[in-house]
């Protein structure tokens, strides 16, 4: 998985493309699964469709394809018999995510893209083994009860670092200290990702997204980070231009 993916982000274009589709389609179906386990073969045909809609907007120009972002949320908050509030933001955000990734890629280039991705990987690192060597006060214990303050702020320092290298050698242009802010920042919103996504699944009783992948659960599971830090940099670049430029 690392491999493929570390190919499509190097290759761009359509490569990166497909394999953004394909994600944020299995992620919904993760989603409708959770939320209706009985319902294998809408959750499928939810994923076709989000497939679909999001292969459309990623060709199509103007300003119209942005209602398309309601197609699959709607059709599945129609179609669920609980949970349909929940469906739809979580269904909408995932889609724009997965969205927001391909559009970043093309609009910024590589190295911003490799630094987004670079950020969420050492955040999640240095907060795995600082929650684990260090302990203490939980970071939000009600929604997430293994996130400590520790491996919180761990996460911030690892993505300041992250940002001070590409800043001095990553080839991105910014004010001075300005991409060590940003990588703090969406340091904090890959948290929220990885929050957001726990919240759910304790409020659907379940563990994991799926079992997709063996020992690790799903796509929903190994991604949420990455949707909260493209959801913050869809944000940031509509408000900055380029990220971190004035």
């Amino acid at each position: 998985m690392v491999a493929l993916g570390s190919a499509a982000v190097v290759a761009g274009g359509v490569w990166f493309q497909m394999l953004a589709v394909f994600v944020t389609a299995v992620m919904v179906w993760e989603l409708w699964t959770m939320i209706e386990p009985g319902g294998a073969t809408r959750g499928m045909l939810l994923a076709a469709l989000v497939a679909s809609v999001m292969s459309g907007q990623l060709a199509a120009t103007g300003d119209y394809w942005l209602l398309l972002f309601l197609v699959a949320p709607v059709a599945g908050a129609l179609a669920t018999t609980r949970e349909r509030g929940t469906f739809f933001g979580f269904a909408l955000g995932v889609q724009v995510a997965g969205w927001g990734l391909v559009s970043f890629r093309e609009a910024y280039g590589f190295e911003w893209i490799l630094w987004l991705i670079g950020v969420v990987v050492v955040t999640d690192v240095a907060g795995y083994f600082a929650g684990r060597l260090v302990g203490g006060p939980k970071f939000w214990p009600r929604v997430s009860p293994k996130k400590t303050w520790a491996g919180t702020t761990a996460g911030w320092a690892g993505a300041a670092v992250v940002g001070a290298l590409f800043e001095a050698w990553g080839g991105l242009t910014a004010p001075v200290g300005g991409i060590v802010l940003l990588s703090v920042l969406l340091s904090l919103a890959s948290q929220m990702g990885d929050i957001a996504e726990s919240a759910l699944k304790r409020r659907m009783g379940v563990k994991d997204s799926s079992q997709l992948i063996p020992g690790h659960g799903g796509l929903f599971d190994r991604f949420d980070a990455l949707l909260g830090a493209s959801l913050f940099m869809l944000v940031a670049s509509a408000l900055l231009g380029v990220p971190g430029q004035g």
